[in-house]
C-alpha cells in the first residue's frame, strides 16, 4: 500500500507501511458497531413467525383432512416451500431477509429461497447450464452434508439399537 506526498508531483509516493496486527487494529477502529442484541431478536422473531405460520398450516392440514401430526407432516413442508418461493419471485422474501437476517435463513423456507434466488439469477444462461448448474451450487453442500449427517445418525441409531 503506498500514499501520495503533498506537493512532490503526480508520480512521487511513498510506501505505507503497516503490520498485520497494525492494520486488524486500524480496520477495527473504523468498523460500524452491529446492533447484536436487535439482531437476535429480529432473527428470533421472525423465525418464530415462519414456524407458527407453518403449524398453522399443520394444524390446517389436520382439521381439514382429517390428518394425524405425522401425516400433516410432508404437505405442510410443501406448502411452506411454495410460499417461500413464491414470496421469493415477488422480491419480498429477500426485503425480509434483509431486515431478519438468519431468522429467515434456518427455516425450510430459507432453503427454498436460497434455490429459487439461484434459479431466477442464472435463468438467462439456460435451463441446465445456468438454472440447473447454478441452483445446486449451494443447495449441493447442504444436502451433502444433510446425507453424510444422516448416515452417521442412523449409524450410531444402529450401534444403540433404536429403532424409529
Amino acid at each position: 500500500m503506498a500514499t501520495k506526498e503533498a506537493g512532490r508531483g503526480p508520480a512521487s509516493y511513498k510506501p505505507l507501511s503497516m503490520s498485520p496486527k497494525e492494520y486488524q487494529q486500524f480496520a477495527k477502529s473504523r468498523q460500524p458497531s452491529r446492533p447484536v442484541f436487535a439482531n437476535c431478536v429480529r432473527a428470533f422473531l421472525v423465525g418464530g413467525f415462519i414456524c407458527f405460520i407453518g403449524e398453522g398450516v399443520q394444524r390446517f392440514f389436520m382439521a381439514a383432512f382429517d390428518m394425524t401430526s405425522r401425516q400433516a407432516g410432508n404437505p405442510t413442508v410443501a406448502v411452506m416451500i411454495l410460499i417461500s418461493v413464491i414470496l421469493t419471485c415477488l422480491g419480498v422474501y429477500d426485503k425480509i431477509a434483509q431486515w431478519a437476517g438468519a431468522g429467515t435463513a434456518v427455516p425450510v423456507t430459507g432453503f427454498a429461497n436460497s434455490m429459487c434466488s439461484a434459479a431466477i439469477e442464472h435463468r438467462s444462461e439456460g435451463l441446465v447450464l445456468g438454472v440447473g448448474a447454478n441452483m445446486f451450487k449451494l443447495a449441493g453442500s447442504v444436502i451433502v452434508f444433510g446425507t453424510v449427517a444422516a448416515f452417521f445418525v442412523g449409524i450410531v441409531y444402529w450401534i444403540l439399537g433404536v429403532s424409529h
